[in-house]
């Protein structure tokens, strides 16, 4: 009776291979048979991890062939059996490949074909597969986030991959989600000769005639265009370069519905360049590639992909692989995103009250002479899901910088611009990932740790926006300034408790907001009103370890294997994407703002990002060229366009979900545990005692008394915070055992 059950097409070859050698029926037997299986499943194993090197099949094999009747006493007999059965399984597999389901009906001259494995770092991405490619076709490469779209090709642009001939000239253009500071600073027109060694005519004719650069955005830098006018540099760099393979990452970035009609028209009239696409906007693919290259998985193969070829568009492929039908729908099957609701927002009591009004405002930048926006008339609520539609450059991303608080309008007297003094704002900008990759070598979980220990967002407040220049310093200097410590609403006025320097305590006064802006402490402010929202947040009793944040980041669909083992060089740009959306939702804003957020993902992430922005509680304010995707989630849009805001539609009222939530911090049971809960800050202390808020005799402290107890606590100092509770020496006070009975050394 035979036990094994080995693969049924690779025991035939194992009989034929075997052929005059083998056993005849007659003497077959069982002990006969289960060899032959056995053998079968070891060669199986063999072909299944692509091992093909003749001295290790003959190894493995022939010493349980050597046990056959036939073969027992001749060595080279057996070996060149099993030399054959080898050449029977590669052969089989090749037949078998997957390279493409379908020969081409286009034609078109074959520029390459090779057989590689690709890795990156410790994972293989692609092992033993095949890739053909012919001149004049235009390819979508397909796949799933992270599976190693962009590693090809980068290994195909710097001729990484075995086999790749070397008389081929490519030509790459990244999806500009790396931001690097000398490639910034370089003048637009200069950059395009000296990359493309074309005349100045030529250059002209694209940037000026086709894409509709100014003469201004020439001479300035690349660091000052918006990114969809950089994405048009990189275009107009490679429509240059008369290139063999045109390798385009994720070109539709931040392009206006004009310029990717302009893309399209240019690629689809090329005859004599390949085109190898990596994207997530499926209607551009469909209406492009005239291929489709997919990364698949089959059980055949083992753990590992493949490239598979199917020849026709998008369409035609999703009819042969149905279950590739997400890529034409904006749904999602099991990945799930889920956002944090946000708290309570003081004096919002339902979701239609207003957190942000613009009535007249103005706003033009420095040194212009004229209004890059004017007249802006707009509102916000918890209730709205709005969408800024409009022309590169057309100002959408000044007005939300202006929103976020980056900017002030240029006519602050002669305008309305409120917005609620604690209303937490999540903004995931189109240079995101470049706060993200000064952490490259870190894990997500580590990043998300160094940014929020400190119980606020360090990353915002050590940003430009954010920080605190050598003027202000000496204006607060001179000021004799210690700090701002409070804050409180008098009479329809914002004031600020100020603390000079050798000034007692209660001498403190209270200072209107306009009163300090008047004096040149813009940022402080914004450090101060940044650090009181986070406090509201409960931040400051959040614990950072490495369980929470974990937790955290499963919400937003970035496993353990990413997000604590991995680093962030080794995340692709959609599970960047993930990190940067977890880390903006773990302050529960109120309003999250994303500009461009469809970059990067693929379709599913979007199908789960759409659900995820529907159910939340928060506003959403997008910048978007994706119809599909805003119309989805956003029933109001911002129009801008010639310095003016047109609203159309409305968005519906919404359950009220910024409700405040019972602040909770675990007790730590060691020293250790409580250190990781700091995310290694060791002076850590104060956060395994309670806030206090009535003394030993059951008095409410007073606000005095609870900054001084605040203090103590930090210090880990428990003599001075039981002399505040005013706990009698050898007595304990209930709910405060911790802080002992005054009595131990």
């Amino acid at each position: 009776m035979v036990m094994l059950e080995p693969p049924q097409d690779v025991l035939q070859l194992l009989r034929d291979a075997l052929g005059d050698c083998g056993p005849d029926a007659a003497a077959a037997n069982n002990e006969t048979e289960e060899i032959l299986a056995y053998v079968a499943t070891l060669a199986a194993s063999l072909t299944d991890s692509q091992n093909f090197v003749t001295q290790e099949w003959v190894a493995t094999l022939a010493p349980y062939l050597a046990t056959l009747p036939h073969l027992a006493s001749n060595e080279t007999q057996c070996e060149e059996a099993v030399e054959k059965f080898r050449c029977a399984a590669e052969n089989s597999l090749m037949e078998n490949d997957y390279s493409s389901d379908e020969e081409d009906e286009f034609g078109g001259e074959q520029i390459t074909d090779i057989r590689f494995s690709l890795a990156y770092g410790g994972k293989i991405l692609l092992h033993q597969t095949k890739l053909r490619l012919r001149r004049g076709h235009r390819y979508a490469l397909v796949g799933q986030n992270g599976v190693g779209k962009t590693t090809l090709m980068n290994a195909i642009n710097n001729g990484k991959l075995e086999g790749w001939p070397s008389d081929l000239r490519t030509e790459y253009v990244d999806s500009g989600s790396n931001v690097d500071p000398v490639h910034e600073a370089k003048i637009v027109f200069t950059h395009l000769l000296n990359a493309t060694s074309k005349t100045e005519e030529e250059c002209k004719a694209i940037l000026l005639d086709q894409l509709k650069f100014t003469p201004d955005m020439m001479k300035g830098t690349i660091g000052e265009l918006s990114g969809g006018w950089q994405m048009k540099l990189r275009l107009a760099q490679a429509v240059l370069i008369d290139a063999d393979i045109l390798l385009l990452d994720e070109p539709t970035n931040h392009l206006d519905h004009k310029t990717v009609q302009w893309l399209m028209d240019y690629l689809t009239g090329l005859t004599q360049t390949t085109v190898l696409i990596v994207s997530h906007d499926t209607p551009f693919l469909e209406e492009v590639c005239s291929d489709v290259i997919h990364y698949e998985q089959r059980p055949q193969w083992g753990p590992h992909r493949k490239l598979v070829h199917y020849a026709g568009k998008m369409s035609a492929f999703v009819k042969k692989q149905p279950q590739a039908k997400h890529y034409f729908e904006l749904a999602t099957t099991d990945l799930k995103f889920i956002f944090p609701n946000p708290g309570r927002l003081e004096g919002i009591r339902t979701s239609t009250q207003r957190f942000l009004e613009m009535e007249g405002v103005n706003y033009r930048y420095p040194g212009n002479d004229f209004d890059t926006l004017k007249d802006i008339n707009l509102k916000m609520t918890l209730s709205s899901r709005v969408c800024l539609v409009g022309a590169n450059g057309a100002g959408k991303t000044t007005l939300v910088k202006m929103i976020v608080g980056d900017t002030q309008p240029s006519n602050p007297t002669e305008c309305r611009f409120f917005i609620h003094h604690n209303l937490r704002i999540a903004y995931v900008s189109q240079h995101a990932f470049y706060h993200v990759e000064q952490h490259i070598e870190d894990s997500p979980v580590a990043y998300i740790q160094w940014r929020f220990k400190d119980g606020y967002d360090k990353e915002k407040i050590e940003s430009e926006a954010f920080r605190i220049t050598p003027e202000e310093q000496e204006k607060i200097d001179a000021y004799n300034l210690e700090g701002i410590w409070s804050r409180r609403m008098r009479a329809g006025i914002l004031e600020y408790e100020i603390k000079k320097k050798n000034v007692r305590e209660k001498d403190n006064i209270y200072v209107s907001k306009d009163e300090l802006l008047a004096m040149g402490f813009k940022h402080l402010l914004r450090q101060t009103d940044e650090k009181i929202a986070s406090k509201e947040a409960g931040l400051d009793l959040r614990p950072v370890t490495t369980s929470e944040i974990q937790t955290h980041l499963d919400d937003f669909g970035l496993a353990q294997e990413f997000g604590t083992y991995g680093k962030i060089r080794g995340l692709s740009g959609g599970q960047k994407v993930k990190l940067v959306l977890a880390a903006a939702m773990w302050t529960n804003p109120h309003l999250l703002v994303l500009d461009e957020p469809t970059n990067y993902l693929d379709r599913e992430a979007l199908g789960a990002l759409s659900a995820a922005l529907n159910e939340w509680g928060g506003a959403v304010l997008m910048i978007s060229h994706n119809k599909e995707f805003y119309g989805s989630v956003c029933k109001e849009e911002w129009i801008v366009a010639d310095g003016k805001v047109a609203v159309q539609g409305d968005s519906d009222e919404r359950e009220m979900k910024a409700v405040a939530r019972k602040k909770e911090v675990k007790k730590e049971k060691s020293a250790d545990q409580q250190k990781e809960s700091a995310g290694g800050n060791t002076n850590a202390d104060g956060d395994k005692y309670k806030d206090a808020t009535t003394n030993f005799w059951g008095q409410t402290v007073s606000k005095k008394e609870a900054r001084q107890y605040d203090k103590a606590k930090k210090k880990g100092d428990v003599a001075l915070m039981r002399k505040i509770l005013q706990v009698p020496n050898g007595k304990v006070m209930p709910g405060y055992e911790e802080l002992g009975d005054g009595t131990s050394k």
